[in-house]
């Protein structure tokens, strides 16, 4: 009997600018479903639709594992801050609701999660920690950069490698405040947070850059799909 693939959860985003589909769509980039194929697991997407939100207890325990990518800004007012940055984009009331939803669900069922850019920033906030709205540079924006990591950190395991060579950062915006029960445990080389664990999770953790960009042919990068979807089978 062929063994029973993990389910991995993709919240999706709306989609006004999508093409071949008629009205507006639901979507999210296919390097994350293809990271997740790769690993072994059926990558499956959730439309960020509020009114799901009393279904999504029920919806949880059906999946494996989570993986929150990538994306606009959290809005501010979510960690309790006015919007004060110019550069703050892409902030959408649906996406937030149903994404700071879901983690919390997920992290409550123990279920194995893989956080990435925007992602990490949602776990943070979902734990009561803030972000820093601009960082005030574009060093990490369109950037690859190595990251240190702790030795004995999930990452480091997931990576085979304390130091990730070429991690690819496209963010503005970076976590501040940390929230409950989170660590950090990696950062660039000019202190910029890269990587925080949720403890005493059986699998949580979040990473600043994109490593769905250059899975396909960096085994450090896809090592973290493999992981996550390593720890979720059995569920």
């Amino acid at each position: 009997m062929a063994a029973v693939a993990a389910h991995v959860l993709i919240v999706g985003r709306l989609s006004p600018e999508s093409k071949g589909v008629r009205g507006e769509s639901f979507a999210a980039g296919q390097t994350y479903f293809r990271a997740v194929e790769r690993a072994g697991g059926v990558p499956m997407m959730l439309p960020p639709i509020p009114s799901l939100r009393d279904r999504l207890p029920e919806l949880i325990d059906r999946f494996d594992a989570l993986v929150l990518h990538g994306g606009g800004d959290v809005d501010p007012r979510r960690y309790g801050q006015a919007p004060t940055a110019d550069e703050l984009y892409g902030i959408v009331a649906d996406h937030d609701e149903v994404e700071l939803e879901v983690v919390r669900l997920a992290l409550a069922a123990d279920l194995p999660l893989l956080a990435i850019c925007r992602g990490m920033q949602i776990l943070n906030v979902a734990l009561g920690g803030d972000l820093v709205q601009h960082i005030g540079s574009d060093d990490h924006w369109f950037q690859h950069h190595p990251v240190t990591v702790d030795a004995h950190s999930r990452i480091a395991s997931a990576t085979r490698t304390e130091r990730p060579a070429a991690c690819h950062s496209v963010h503005h915006q970076s976590i501040g405040r940390l929230g409950n029960g989170l660590a950090l445990v990696g950062a660039a080389d000019d202190g910029m947070p890269e990587a925080i664990e949720v403890d005493g999770a059986s699998w949580a953790v979040a990473v600043q850059w994109h490593p769905e960009d250059s899975a396909a042919t960096d085994a450090e990068q896809q090592g973290l799909f493999d992981s996550l979807v390593r720890e979720s089978v059995g569920r």
